[in-house]
């Protein structure tokens, strides 16, 4: 794994021009950027996936520019990144377990059998074994949650971005969606690199990430302690 395996050098957010913005995230991490709505946070992922462009600067996913890749290269790209949209992104005319096998159907080689296996497993990890069957018109709040976590992780990735993800849960449930998706622990630190997106991180949350930072008027300022 890089040693910053996401980072915005000098990009410039709508609305702030001359407060161009550069971050390394570091690999292992928890780091979360905080901010509210007009602030421009909410445009990260997208920039870092690039599903858009920022106005100026670039974004490094795992040292390359997604950007700049022939389309099937983007692509690739793409799914070695989890990525949980803020409104889940979840597909109502499937299942909860049909969702999380979805991108290992169109994008990996596996056997109907082996997506069957892995997507078992995923589910077993997320505690939604039992409701797997479930569209997402009924499933709780949460149970949508842990499902758009379990689909962001059906390829494994070290990196994952989180796009408010703790919204609608209980501190007890977000303490356990952050520790699904750090994956465990690694003797760096967490298994998987987590980039965390939104206006808000519970206070029981803040020893488990260990950079957090509030984005205010297109800046970054350093939140500690």
């Amino acid at each position: 794994m890089n040693e910053h395996p996401l980072r915005f050098e000098d990009i410039v957010l709508p609305g702030w021009p001359d407060a161009p913005m550069a971050l390394d995230v570091t690999a292992h991490q928890a780091v979360a950027v905080l901010g509210s709505d007009a602030s421009g946070v909410d445009q990260l992922a997208a920039y870092a996936l690039a599903l858009q462009a920022p106005p100026a600067g670039r974004v490094l996913v795992h040292g390359r520019d997604l950007a700049t890749l022939p389309y099937r290269e983007a692509l690739a790209a793409r799914r070695a990144v989890g990525y949980l949209p803020a409104d889940d992104g979840l597909l109502h005319n499937l299942t909860l377990s049909e969702n999380v096998a979805l991108p290992l159907r169109f994008g990996s080689r596996l056997t109907e059998t082996q997506i069957r296996s892995r997507v078992g497993v995923i589910l077993a990890q997320l505690r939604l074994a039992d409701v797997g069957v479930r569209r997402p018109a009924d499933a709780t709040g949460e149970q949508r949650r842990r499902a758009a976590l379990a689909r962001a992780l059906a390829f494994d990735p070290d990196l994952v971005l989180l796009e408010h993800p703790f919204d609608g849960l209980t501190d007890r449930d977000a303490a356990e969606l952050l520790e699904l998706a750090r994956g465990g622990e690694s003797a760096a630190g967490s298994r998987r690199t987590v980039f965390i997106i939104g206006p808000y991180l519970p206070p029981s949350l803040r020893a488990r990430v260990e950079s957090r930072f509030r984005l205010h008027r297109g800046r970054l300022e350093s939140e500690e302690g």
